[in-house]
């Protein structure tokens, strides 16, 4: 009788327990899935309540967002690059290319979309709907650099990044702001000291380890995996963008620094060869960008930006650096058709090439073309007169974003080894006489161009 009253009651408790589990999977599942988004219904395709989760985070996300009307647009590089692959059949279908959740299925802790900030004002609202949905957000904030070099305006801050979890999953939301350049801009992301380090693997986001510059994206509306989303018309084109895109800002608290110590020239001559520079400048870029030939501030130009934040007044030319392996033909004769005289070309293609544009008055534009050798970067120099040949050597450098006289263009991300390489450690001090053949720190005798070459490698018109 002891026996079966056992067996009674180990029965009773196994039953007990059995329904006691059936009720937490029920209560879990519908319950907290819907809060918390652990757990969601099948999604086509899917292998695993994981992949699940992260379809799903997106589409509460895209839900999120299209009842407060703000337009996002994908910008994640991994799905972009598997999107890439697919582009043609993605655009011909208005279902997706197939029935498998392939993109926003793919294993990865967070998906990136990009905010333009003039496109919505109202966040406060979000963040309440956001949280009944059940998501957590950080809003990560910093000052606004377009004020910088205004005093009493570069404390204000704004909001640079968003992140919304929900479950295992992130949504990254990037907020890119207009430049005067004519550029979108996004800024680093910079955690204040109270921030949550552990709310979202912040070393394995996509943007916000620097500053970012990008071209206003033309978009396109697709359907991957039964989510309608917006998207860069041309994926390929926006990766390719994304990893050139670090943007350094310009030095506006050393410029005040020096402009204590020297004064800048307000004469009249001064402002009219800025004005005269800067028109020259956009000319010259919007000229080789045409002619997709990358360039960047060098010497004088790329001085007077990371020391003063504009033109020198004293150095009366334009000075843009081009790799030799970026030459075209097109060049002279583009430059000629926008209205700039060739004044001289020196050397040839695959030695010490320098081209020199007259533009208003006496203004000109250098073009100083660079080699690359094993452990340094070259360009050359060559006197007229007597053929002489120079060479001035930099260390190898990459090329950054930057914003000058409201204008996007490159400078060398390694400013400062650039900078002192041509002008030594005593390049904060202005020097009005600069002889081109000996100041430089940097400069090289580098031979003498043969007789019977001159007439090619020493023209001047």
């Amino acid at each position: 009788m002891q026996k079966i009253n056992k067996n009674v009651v180990l029965a009773l408790l196994s039953l007990t327990s059995l329904v006691f589990l059936l009720f937490q999977l029920y209560y879990y599942r519908f319950y907290l899935s819907q809060k918390n988004g652990a757990v969601f219904s099948k999604v086509r395709g899917s292998q695993s309540g994981q992949d699940s989760t992260r379809w799903h985070v997106v589409r509460k996300f895209l839900g999120l967002i299209s009842s407060h009307n703000i337009p996002v647009y994908l910008v994640d590089p991994l799905i972009l690059g598997l999107v890439d692959k697919d582009i043609e059949q993605i655009r011909s279908s208005p279902d997706g290319p197939s029935p498998e959740c392939k993109y926003f299925c793919a294993p990865r802790d967070f998906t990136t979309f990009a905010l333009l900030d003039k496109t919505w004002k109202h966040e406060v609202g979000l963040f309440r709907t956001a949280e009944k949905m059940g998501f957590q957000w950080l809003k990560i904030i910093n000052k606004d650099p377009r004020l910088d070099g205004m005093d009493d305006l570069s404390g204000i801050e704004i909001p640079l990044h968003y992140i919304f979890k929900l479950a295992s999953h992130a949504i990254h939301l990037v907020v890119f702001y207009e430049r005067s350049g004519n550029y979108l801009w996004h800024g680093p992301l910079r955690l204040k000291q109270h921030t949550d380090r552990k709310f979202v693997p912040f070393r394995k986001l996509h943007f916000g380890r620097y500053p970012g510059a990008y071209e206003k994206p033309e978009l396109l509306h697709v359907s991957i995996d039964d989510l309608k989303v917006q998207i860069p018309k041309n994926p390929s084109s926006f990766l390719e963008e994304m990893s050139h895109s670090r943007f350094l800002e310009c030095r506006y608290k050393e410029a005040r620094a020096f402009f204590q110590l020297y004064p800048d020239d307000s004469s009249l001559d001064a402002v009219e060869f800025r004005k005269k520079a800067k028109s020259l400048l956009h000319l010259a870029a919007l000229t080789l960008n045409n002619l997709g030939v990358k360039f960047w501030l060098s010497s004088g130009t790329c001085l007077g930006w990371y020391r003063q934040c504009n033109v020198i007044p004293h150095s009366k030319d334009v000075d843009l650096g081009v790799f030799i392996r970026d030459y075209k033909a097109d060049i002279i004769p583009a430059f000629q058709k926008a209205g700039l005289p060739l004044k001289h070309k020196f050397g040839k293609v695959d030695d010490s090439l320098e081209l020199s544009f007259q533009g208003e008055d006496d203004v000109k534009l250098d073009i100083f073309f660079f080699y690359e050798e094993d452990d340094h970067m070259w360009n050359g120099g060559t006197q007229a007169k007597s053929g002489k040949k120079f060479k001035y050597l930099f260390p190898k450098f990459t090329l950054c974003w930057t914003e000058f006289v409201e204008l996007k263009v490159h400078v060398p991300c390694e400013t400062l080894q650039y900078v002192e390489a041509n002008y030594g450690p005593d390049w904060k001090v202005p020097v009005k006489t600069w002889d081109w053949k000996s100041s430089p720190s940097n400069v090289q005798y580098n031979g003498v161009w043969p007789v019977d070459e001159w007439d090619d490698v020493i023209q001047i018109y």
